[in-house]
């Protein structure tokens, strides 16, 4: 099955991440994992948080950023890919004055019940 990039929807998700599903269960009809694009504008960062269940992929398409893997941090630019392990608490930044833009899959499937928010604050 095919699906055109101008179909998805852009949407925010719990951690603050603008999301553009490209493949997901509850929309295509796939069963194990879901694909996004996500765009990170310049001088922003998603907020830290975990899934419980979810592992996933973080491949970086354009930008720069600063990832924060559990205690690790470190520098991400286009081709780099992260994995991402289920509890993980996790966050990443946009360096730069460009947004950093990054391909996320999830397994299973990206869900708003399974993302855990860890800052004060966040809702």
């Amino acid at each position: 099955m095919k699906y055109g990039y101008s179909e998805a929807r852009p949407y925010i998700t719990k951690d603050g991440s603008m999301i553009r599903e490209l493949m997901h269960p509850d929309v295509h009809g796939n069963k194990a994992q879901s694909l996004a694009e996500a765009t990170v504008p310049a001088g922003t960062r998603t907020q830290l948080h975990r899934h419980a269940l979810t592992e996933e992929l973080y491949h970086i398409t354009s930008g720069t950023g600063r990832m924060q893997l559990g205690d690790a941090r470190f520098d991400v630019a286009a081709g780099d890919t992260v994995c991402i392990p289920p509890g993980t608490p996790h966050c990443i930044e946009a360096l730069g004055d460009a947004p950093l833009k990054l391909l996320c899959c999830c397994a299973p499937a990206y869900a708003h019940e399974d993302t855990e928010l860890l800052e004060p604050g966040a809702s």
